[in-house]
């Protein structure tokens, strides 16, 4: 005869399973619908085998049962504690304000435009012999967007110069005198204006920071005048976020991550150039930092107004899209309200965990280790000669990091619902880092390019811009 006691606690059992399979189910479901087959299947035979001890405790008498019953109704508890409970909260102990501004005439992107036989060109090897020799490599390859390159195909890549083109067509705009007549108005009152606007025009997140002198490059690097000492005087900086969109990003390391990459740093860029001549005209200055035409480090500047932190990659993690952004910024006058910085330690302490980013970086330029002090900060530093001339190889922005990592998956409901848990416990994280890799694959392979993307790679075809035309790449 079943014990009293027991007589409820079986169907209690099987309810609990079938809520469990049911929650993986949902999972199933958006997993689909955001093109994660392999994530489906595994959550629902994760859910299946959920579901099996606890219906056989249900049912079946035997041994133990109770024993059994007790632990099988313990565990979603403790599931639901560990996700609840604010666990291994700490901020960030250390002090991660940078000790030297960044010469900008360092970064890839400069030494990539030095000609070579020009007096610039020489005099830069003079003054940075060590970094010749890997220059040269880069300079080796087929280039970014170059016919020839491993990934080239002619309308991805016309696609995506396209893009860099008209980013290209606003740099004369970037910064001008503003109107004669100004026109003042409360600073929390124009800085919420300020960021409606830019949600309106695109952005994802906006943010406010006073200016920093490390935020500021120390020479030009990029364009002209080369070499020139940067004077930037502005005392607020609004930086903003717009998407990339996942399911371009999927494709990594192929021509449609670039295409959006472009794409993207162009939306970016116009809703800067919006908002710069928009403060000139209510007779403040403001300057737009757009791609291939910046005085400030974006990500520096995103981070101190809150939007995020810098991980493994060196990349700005956001809280609802990870990496899978592109920033712009606008310097100005005009008085604004800035936004407090909360450190989140809990994206340190995943990437810290991680190591997705590194374990699929086709170059092996992003560390492994922990993050180790370089002046003066602790932090990680990728490889930027290594990981740059595999881009120049590929002829894309390749952006598998990007791809892999676990915060990029989609701003919805189940996704955010993961996110806070990260946030919130130490123990959740352990828990969510193993499972990315169990659902979604520690190395998982790119998707197939789209049918309508793929024109083929015929040795007739050109593209002057794709080759050549260096000034406009990034």
């Amino acid at each position: 005869m079943e014990a009293p006691q027991f007589s409820y606690v079986g169907p209690l059992l099987v309810a609990v399973g079938l809520v469990l399979f049911g929650l993986t189910v949902v999972a199933a479901i958006v997993s689909v619908k955001e093109g994660e087959r392999r994530a489906a299947s595994r959550m629902l035979l994760m859910g299946l085998l959920l579901l099996v001890p606890y219906v056989a405790a249900g049912f079946i008498r035997f041994p133990g049962q109770e024993i059994a019953a007790i632990l099988l109704l313990a565990l979603p508890l403790l599931a639901v504690l560990a996700f609840l409970v604010p666990l291994g909260q700490r901020s960030i102990a250390e002090d991660d304000t940078p000790r030297h501004q960044i010469d900008e005439r360092d970064i890839m992107f400069a030494r990539y435009h030095l000609v070579p036989g020009t007096e610039r060109f020489d005099e830069y090897y003079r003054r940075n012999p060590e970094k010749r020799a890997p220059d040269d490599r880069f300079r080796s390859k087929p280039g970014l967007l170059g016919k020839g390159a491993a990934y080239f195909e002619p309308c991805q890549f016309a696609a995506a110069q396209a893009s860099f083109d008209a980013v290209a067509a606003f740099h004369g705009i970037l910064d001008h005198e503003p109107s004669s007549e100004k026109i003042y108005a409360d600073p929390a009152k124009m800085s919420r204006f300020v960021k409606m606007w830019a949600h309106k025009l695109g952005a994802v997140s906006v943010g406010i920071t006073g200016l920093r002198d490390y935020h500021l490059y120390s020479h030009i690097g990029r364009n002209e005048p080369y070499g020139q000492p940067i004077d930037l005087k502005h005392k607020y900086a609004i930086a903003l976020t717009v998407e990339m969109e996942k399911e371009a990003i999927d494709h990594a390391p192929y021509g449609p991550t670039v295409m959006e990459s472009a794409q993207q740093y162009l939306a970016a860029g116009a809703i800067a150039v919006q908002i710069a001549e928009f403060i000139r005209k209510l007779g403040y200055p403001a300057r737009a930092h757009i791609d291939g035409n910046y005085r400030i480090v974006c990500p520096l500047v995103a981070r101190d107004a809150g939007l995020g932190e810098i991980g493994r990659m060196g990349l700005l993690m956001t809280p609802g899209l990870g990496p899978r952004v592109r920033l712009s910024v606008v310097t100005t006058d005009l008085p604004l309200v800035t936004d407090t910085r909360t450190r989140d330690y809990s994206v340190i302490d995943f990437c810290r965990q991680c190591t997705k980013c590194a374990v699929v970086c086709p170059s092996k330029a992003i560390p492994s280790g922990d993050r180790c002090e370089i002046d003066g900060v602790r932090r990680w530093q990728i490889d930027s000669e290594a990981c740059f001339t595999f881009w120049c190889s590929s002829g894309t922005d390749c952006a598998r990091c990007v791809r892999v990592c676990p915060y990029s998956h989609p701003d919805n409901l189940f996704h955010n619902i993961i996110r806070f848990g990260v946030r919130n416990s130490a123990l959740f994280r352990v828990f969510a880092r193993k499972m990315d890799d169990l659902v979604y694959g520690r190395k998982p392979l790119p998707v197939a390019v789209p049918e309508w993307m793929r024109m083929g790679r015929p040795s007739t075809v050109s593209i002057a811009q794709g080759s050549s035309d260096k000034k406009r790449i990034l």
